[in-house]
């Protein structure tokens, strides 16, 4: 018996399919670690050129909770102009605007869309996670999203929010809101993935997978993307498969797709990792000598030396690939992997 596909509207403003990466931020090498505003142009304009179809800001990798709300305002001012100085005005930035209250969520909406961001992606609440019931939490995401000037994309991962998982039900309930647009599965359930995808078009409710480790699988699912950490190393590689992907080059893709789940363990195991590994193979091409910019914000500690090592043996195996691919292309850019 076939599954019942959704008659819901198309949603008027749909995430872009494709690979986006979940941007880490960059800070001074200063005691308080201030925002390094140029450090993040220079991140920003390699990651677009790196072939990604949108940047995601302010979310887990980009240590939201540890920013302020003016820090999160002028961040996105600072890669709307980079993106916008690329040529690319229209480019797709995401932005986090998760908190542990509707009224707060809704505030960084408002504030992500004055600053120049294009979506919004949002995390269940979970500081009394036994309180957050079906009805608490459905209702908790359409509050946001009736108020959000920016389309709202759900983000589910429970590792972050006490174990509390949005299941394939809860999306399909919150699918049907005119400004809930998809869902990114940090979860890593493909079989949520399928269910979803059984139901609703990519116009109607995207699916995303929450790591490049899956992404051939979730597009095999009727997936849309991914979301990944590993992008903020290998931007041109992780986008590739993607991109071999809707060319029905199929054999590329799952053969690329290998080395890359292979070299995103090493993000797996922590944001630590992920930001060295930003620091061992990008910052020297971007300008970015000091080590320390690429530190986690304090309390958390960068990772020691025999971590450090065995990172960059897990992340050299996507080196070759990534040097071979070509960056885009891009018309009437205005700078190249730096402040004007």
């Amino acid at each position: 018996m076939p599954v019942t596909k959704s008659t819901i509207p198309a949603k008027a403003r749909p995430l872009p399919p494709g690979v986006y990466c979940p941007v880490i931020s960059l800070y001074k090498s200063t005691k308080t670690q201030e925002i390094d505003h140029d450090a993040m142009y220079k991140h920003c304009q390699y990651l677009v050129r790196g072939g990604l179809h949108g940047l995601v800001y302010q979310g887990t990798n980009g240590e939201a909770i540890l920013l302020n709300p003016e820090e999160k305002k002028d961040v996105l001012r600072t890669v709307r102009k980079a993106v916008t100085e690329l040529g690319l005005p229209d480019y797709p930035i995401v932005a986090g605007i998760s908190a542990q209250s509707t009224n707060e969520s809704i505030q960084l909406a408002k504030d992500a869309y004055e600053a120049g961001a294009s979506f919004a992606l949002l995390l269940p609440p979970s500081f009394w996670a036994k309180s957050v019931s079906e009805e608490a939490l459905l209702g908790f995401y359409r509050d946001v999203a009736d108020e959000s000037p920016l389309p709202v994309v759900c983000y589910n991962f429970p590792g972050v929010t006490a174990g509390i998982d949005l299941n394939s039900d809860d999306l399909s309930a919150l699918a049907s809101h005119p400004n809930i647009v998809g869902v990114k599965l940090t979860c890593g359930n493909v079989g949520k993935a399928v269910r979803l995808t059984s139901k609703f078009s990519p116009e109607q409710f995207s699916v995303y997978g929450g790591s490049s480790d899956f992404l051939f699988p979730t597009l095999e699912a009727g997936g849309v993307g991914c979301v990944t950490g590993l992008a903020n190393v290998f931007p041109r590689s992780t986008a590739h498969i993607y991109d071999l992907w809707i060319q029905d080059k199929k054999d590329a893709a799952r053969k690329l797709q290998e080395v890359v789940a292979n070299a995103e363990w090493a993000c797996k195991k922590s944001l630590s990792l992920t930001k060295f590994g930003v620091g061992h193979f990008v910052g020297k091409r971007i300008g970015l000598t000091d080590p320390k910019t690429f530190n986690p914000r304090r309390p958390y500690l960068p990772p020691n030396e025999k971590m450090q090592k065995w990172t960059i043996d897990v992340m050299s195996v996507l080196v070759e690939e990534e040097n071979s691919i070509p960056e885009r292309a891009l018309k009437g850019a205005q700078a190249v992997n730096g402040t004007k």
